[in-house]
């Protein structure tokens, strides 16, 4: 099958499709429609593959497609009950190892975490809760930490930097112990926009910005009424 010019082909859950070369699988699969789910990954950043909710299979090997080049003649499943069970038990060890109380939490409705919950129809987790003991961090003038909800993604500590190129966020202990935590000097001076993007970009609801609670009522928001993947998925 011949395909476009300077555009690699590749076969993903037996379809063939074609996307330029040096591009991720994940950005392939959205060229073309297809939708891989992801949490850490944020376009116009490099990939960390910190979360695995990309994982897919590759010659019978697990690969995060995030990180994972396509090449040619390349052959990839993504959308098996194996590997969606794989992701329904990361969104569910995430709500676990947390304290999420979505029906109070200002990100419902537009949270990715909770639009990923509904879109593998999880009910209730196969693990235990460990109900840990996380604080919330309200010192900066301009946002609330609320380390509860973190996922430890990294979005805001790739995305959120000033002019100088210094991150506003960074990782902090290691293990089960480990939480981002907002640089107390530069989020002292934290701009209002710079403010804003931090809430937008985090994918769960432990940025938030202060003063600032519920822009839409319930039935309104962003994943009330088309389920998480639609924008790529109807695409084609």
């Amino acid at each position: 099958m011949e395909g476009p010019i300077n555009k690699i082909k590749i076969s993903l859950d037996g379809k063939t499709i074609f996307a330029p070369k040096g591009s991720t699988i994940v950005e392939a699969a959205r060229e073309n429609g297809i939708y891989i789910p992801t949490l850490c990954h944020f376009e116009g950043t490099d990939p960390k593959a910190c979360c695995r909710i990309c994982t897919v299979k590759i010659n019978n090997r697990l690969m995060t497609s995030c990180t994972t080049p396509i090449a040619e003649g390349m052959e990839i499943e993504s959308n098996s009950a194996e590997l969606n069970d794989l992701r329904k038990s990361i969104v569910e060890l995430l709500f676990v190892s947390g304290n999420h109380f979505c029906p109070t939490c200002e990100k419902s409705g537009n949270c990715e975490l909770q639009a990923l919950a509904y879109r593998f129809k999880m009910l209730v987790p196969r693990f235990p809760y460990s109900f840990p003991r996380k604080e919330v961090d309200a010192s900066s003038p301009k946002i609330i930490k609320e380390q509860n909800r973190c996922i430890a993604c990294k979005r805001c500590i790739k995305t959120i930097r000033d002019e100088k190129g210094r991150h506003y966020f960074a990782y902090k202990n290691r293990g089960q112990h480990l939480e981002v935590v907002l640089d107390p000097v530069l989020g002292a001076a934290m701009p209002d926009d710079l403010a804003r993007k931090a809430m937008e970009n985090c994918p769960v609801g432990s940025i938030l910005y202060k003063e600032k609670g519920f822009d839409e009522p319930i039935g309104t928001r962003k994943y009330d009424k088309q389920p998480i993947g639609s924008e790529i998925e109807n695409q084609s």
